[in-house]
């Protein structure tokens, strides 16, 4: 991926977090993190390469020390806290750092093509 090229996992802040997460018009996939937290770095790289393999589904980080009010709201006391939305609710969350097979069977059934919300 070059420099010129997008990251697959955006930023989103307490500011765009309900329009970018909780009103998306497909799953989200939000990563809870803090720049010092080193489970969290051993995270990044498997949660960008799921973004890279589903554009079925979004990826976003939320910084938790910039995003208080976020983090507060979703609970996170842990990081690194990944939550999957759908339809503006959290589904499913998943905490400390996974192998990617573990993300692949948490949220597999928003990741195979479409929302569970859409799915009924």
């Amino acid at each position: 991926m070059s420099a010129a090229t997008l990251s697959p996992v955006r930023e989103v802040t307490d500011t765009t977090f309900e329009s970018e997460v909780l009103r998306a018009r497909k799953p989200v996939i939000a990563d809870f993190w803090a720049p010092w937290c080193g489970p969290c770095r051993a995270v990044e790289p498997v949660l960008r390469e799921l973004a890279e393999e589903h554009p079925e589904a979004e990826f976003v980080r939320v910084d938790i020390d910039q995003n208080l009010v976020t983090a507060s709201r979703y609970g996170i006391l842990s990081i690194p806290t990944v939550i999957l939305f759908d339809g503006g609710m959290a589904q499913e969350t998943l905490v400390g750092a996974r192998p990617k097979a573990h993300y692949h069977k948490a949220f597999g059934r928003w990741l195979n093509g479409a929302s569970a919300s859409a799915n009924g």
